[in-house]
């Protein structure tokens, strides 16, 4: 049997035409690698340059912060005597800091744990189940996105205040011929009483957390390969199997990379901890007890310096222990394939 000639592919020319591989940023050329680290170094010098005047400001005595920049101690770095550790020693020992410690973990831990909860339950019936209105829906919960958490302070306070109430007034004349009076107006709520609570708190969070953490969770989920859901499906499992066998191991990046901005931001937050549970110390969360270490007139530089450092402790912990699944779920649902 006779056949036409076969071309041999050049092998070299295939290897010369492939990516190089191990350039940084997609960068191969040696000279625009040296220009990236170059801007990547300096980048990282500004950013820590901050840093670096907190932690030395936080050892300073006040009565140096007063007189002198923190960028003076380089002239004498090795002088001890410059040096103290009594305002981390002040503010560990100063009433109510340990205790707004433990009020922020009681914040934030259910905060990050109860969005992610619904919004993966959400996530998977928008990736994977067929039900009228769904991508409505998902629109409908990414518009969410661009609400601003400002906006709906007051309406969520007068909420918990007052709770839902329902105006009845169609029943004002049998009102008023039980009770004897004249009725105009009926109205009828169940008082929740929220306000100054670790509930009411832990519930804002939740919802102001839902809408980006179904969109990032959606994102993961629908990129999946719709080869292992059928072969699931054919196995006989059903949609919670699914959900918690197959597609809640799978999604571990994309859940880790949201508990890190979500515990971060609810564990710096200040202004919603300050709106629903107040300043009173037994519900005071970590960033009003840093506010109350400044001082009236905003005086107590070095104990405030301290306390920032003792906050990001734990935020530095959560980070370095997750950061391994940051970048792959902030570019899980990209692509796919």
């Amino acid at each position: 049997m006779s056949g036409g000639p076969v071309t041999v592919p050049d092998i070299e020319k295939t290897k010369a035409a492939q990516p190089t591989r191990g350039s940084e940023g997609g960068v191969s050329d040696p000279r625009s690698v040296q220009v990236v680290r170059v801007i990547v170094g300096i980048i990282i010098i500004l950013w820590l340059i901050p840093t670096v005047g907190l932690l030395i400001t936080s050892l300073r005595t006040q009565g140096a912060i007063e007189t002198s920049g923190w960028w003076t101690v380089f002239g004498s770095l090795f002088d001890t005597s410059q040096w103290t550790l009594t305002n981390y020693q002040e503010v560990l020992t100063s009433g109510g800091f340990d205790s707004a410690f433990v009020n922020t973990l009681i914040v934030a831990v259910p905060s990050t744990v109860m969005p992610i909860t619904m919004a993966a339950f959400a996530a998977y019936a928008f990736s994977w189940m067929e039900f009228k209105g769904r991508y409505f829906l998902f629109v409908f919960v990414v518009a969410l996105l661009v609400v601003p958490l400002q906006v709906a302070l007051i309406p969520i306070l007068r909420l918990y205040a007052g709770g839902p109430e329902l105006n009845i007034s169609f029943l004002s004349g049998i009102a008023g011929a039980i009770s004897g009076y004249d009725v105009e107006r009926v109205t009828a709520g169940i008082p929740l009483s929220l306000n100054g609570t670790f509930l009411g708190v832990w519930l804002a969070h939740m919802g102001f957390g839902l809408p980006l953490a179904i969109y990032l969770l959606r994102n993961f989920m629908g990129s999946l390969p719709s080869e292992l859901m059928e072969s699931a499906r054919i196995d006989g499992a059903d949609h919670f199997a699914i959900f918690t066998r197959l597609v809640i191991p799978l999604s571990v990046p994309a859940l880790a990379s949201f508990a890190i901005f979500q515990f971060l931001w609810v564990f710096n937050d200040f202004l919603v901890a300050l709106v629903f549970l107040g300043e009173t110390a037994d519900v005071r969360v970590l960033t009003i007890a840093l506010n109350a270490l400044n001082g009236q007139r905003g005086e107590a530089w070095h104990l405030l310096t301290a306390g920032a450092f003792i906050s990001m402790v734990l935020p530095l912990v959560v980070f370095f222990s997750l950061q391994r699944y940051f970048v792959r779920g902030l570019t899980a649902g990209a692509v796919k394939g």
